[in-house]
């Protein structure tokens, strides 16, 4: 038949990913086998062999192109306003959504189950699910802090930080099978943006007297 085309080879690993995804989602890593992963494909085990010398290899690949495959649930926000909650709001929900989707629970169970055995796909797939919403808060704060709306000394572990505040808790709990409400994800959110900014904006730092070192009112409004 002769060597296939850039294209149909393309097709073939498309093919063999969906598929091995797919039977590791069902059945688990232990739960599937090449042979049963070629045979869903409709190839044969040596067109598989050829792709993915054994079943790890496999695995690692599967896991982090579907985790790095899947888009925002909602559309990246424009970071090109002057309304920092409204952007910090928007990057917040695109996170809870994505951390919400039901193929990235999912795949979140099986990284986990999984995650003493392959522990650098663990590791690549914290850094697929992370980075792009990462570097949107960071780039955010950063054009922030040129005009002097917020001083933050480290953009990344602000980031960090506001990203785990809104999506850590309900990641976890959507990881055991618990969802809450949509209303009660919504005030959790809007409380977590404004926790944030209320430690990251200038006007309440200097209104506060840290900027001076006085000591902090309570119950800061």
């Amino acid at each position: 038949m002769g060597r296939p085309t850039r294209a149909e080879a393309a097709d073939l690993k498309e093919l063999l990913r969906h598929t091995a995804l797919k039977m590791f989602l069902d059945h688990g890593y232990n739960g599937t086998t090449m042979e049963a992963v070629a045979s869903a494909a409709g190839v044969s085990k040596r067109t598989l062999y050829a792709a993915y010398p054994d079943k790890r290899a496999l695995f690692g690949s599967v896991v982090t192109w579907a985790l790095g495959r899947h888009e925002w649930a909602e559309p990246a926000p424009e970071t090109s306003t002057d309304d920092l909650a409204g952007e910090l709001t928007a990057i917040a929900r695109s996170t809870l959504a994505r951390a919400l989707d039901p193929d990235i629970v999912r795949l979140s169970r099986m990284a986990m189950t999984e995650a003493t055995r392959f522990p650098e796909v663990v590791g690549e797939a914290h850094s697929l699910v992370w980075s792009p919403r990462l570097r949107a808060v960071m780039d955010l704060l950063e054009r922030h802090s040129l005009d002097g709306t917020v001083k933050v000394d480290d953009p990344e572990l602000a980031a960090e930080q506001f990203l785990a505040m809104v999506s850590a808790i309900p990641a976890r709990l959507a990881a055991f099978g618990l969802f809450r409400p949509a209303d009660v994800e919504a005030r959790h959110l809007d409380h977590a943006v404004t926790l944030f900014l209320r430690g990251a904006l200038t006007r309440l730092r200097e209104e506060t007297g840290e900027e001076s070192g006085e000591e902090k009112p309570r119950g800061i409004r």
